[in-house]
């Protein structure tokens, strides 16, 4: 049968997590808590981290970044993830599924790349500490994240226009939560080499040449940290690295899997999709910043002057 023939479907149905209505009420109560937490915290380190100046230096700066970036990426996926526990149809437009396909490549390009710039920061601080000011200064800093985000926009783009030159016919049923290329990939009816080939050469550009910034960071600071006579110092290099490297790995691995490896619809894709998309946003804010001690001290003084404030 031609293409020209074909049915064009203008609707995608998401099967999401369950059919049973008491599992989806509880579910529906999960996420929703989840996703109010993941703003509170990241919402919160954007808010601190703006206002108080002792935390205006390059690692905070990073960090800024990441948290608008984790409550930005958490609002693409849950909101319509919550909408649908409540409904019955489960459907989601053409356009409102390639606009959350191009957003969850976006916003997962840019987390890899704030990653990278983060644990370069972090390698600067602990293995070149007198050069440190001078070599993430202000120009530095604000070229890094502009790069990473200019990264994550033109990576979407590429990925979302490539898929959006498929043919779509039937079935319309993706088996998924969410709108992500590898389930609706598997609905095409037109050839879709150019789509595989552009995802595949992105996680393999991107997403390893970032792991290997990481690798290669992350090896010079233990090497560094092994060499230092202190203790105190040495653990709490460790401790830091080892929460940061924990995130990473999640992420990475969830991300990595999803994307290279051929959809199936399996729970294992589910599942992999809800840790790099809803855990890693609620977690990030915990990991780099609220377990951080300059934070918490920063916290503690703006609570203390809204106490004092006259009612």
């Amino acid at each position: 049968m031609e293409v020209s023939n074909m049915t064009t479907v203008t609707v995608f149905v998401l099967l999401g997590l369950s059919n049973n209505p008491q599992v989806q009420a509880l579910l529906f109560v999960l996420f929703l808590t989840i996703y109010l937490l993941t703003l509170l915290g990241n919402l919160l380190m954007v808010l601190v981290i703006s206002t108080d100046s002792h935390l205006h230096t390059p690692m905070y700066f990073f960090l800024r970044h990441l948290s608008f970036l984790d409550a930005f990426y958490s609002s693409i996926i849950v909101p319509k993830l919550l909408e649908n526990l409540l409904s019955k149809e489960k459907t989601i437009s053409f356009l409102e599924c390639f606009t959350q396909i191009s957003l969850v490549i976006f916003s997962g390009a840019t987390e890899a790349c704030l990653f990278s710039v983060m644990a370069y920061d972090r390698f600067q601080a602990v293995c070149h500490p007198l050069l440190y000011v001078v070599v993430m200064n202000r120009r530095v800093c604000a070229g890094l994240v502009g790069s990473s985000w200019a990264i994550g926009i033109g990576t979407g783009l590429i990925n979302t226009l490539l898929l959006a030159q498929q043919h779509f016919c039937g079935p319309n049923v993706i088996r998924s939560f969410a709108c992500e290329l590898p389930p609706v990939l598997l609905l095409t009816c037109s050839d879709p080499c150019a789509s595989i080939a552009s995802i595949l050469t992105t996680m393999s550009v991107l997403g390893l040449g970032t792991l290997v910034l990481l690798l290669g960071s992350y090896s010079c600071i233990i090497t560094t940290a092994l060499r230092i006579n202190s203790a105190t110092g040495r653990n709490k290099i460790f401790s830091t690295c080892s929460s940061h490297f924990l995130m990473v790995t999640i992420f990475y691995t969830s991300g990595v899997l999803r994307y290279m490896i051929p959809a199936s619809g399996s729970a294992l894709e589910q599942v992999l999709s809800m840790q790099y998309s809803v855990i890693t946003p609620l977690l990030n804010p915990l990991i780099y910043s609220l377990k951080n001690q300059e934070v918490k001290v920063v916290l503690r003084r703006m609570l203390a002057r809204k106490s004092r404030l006259p009612l």
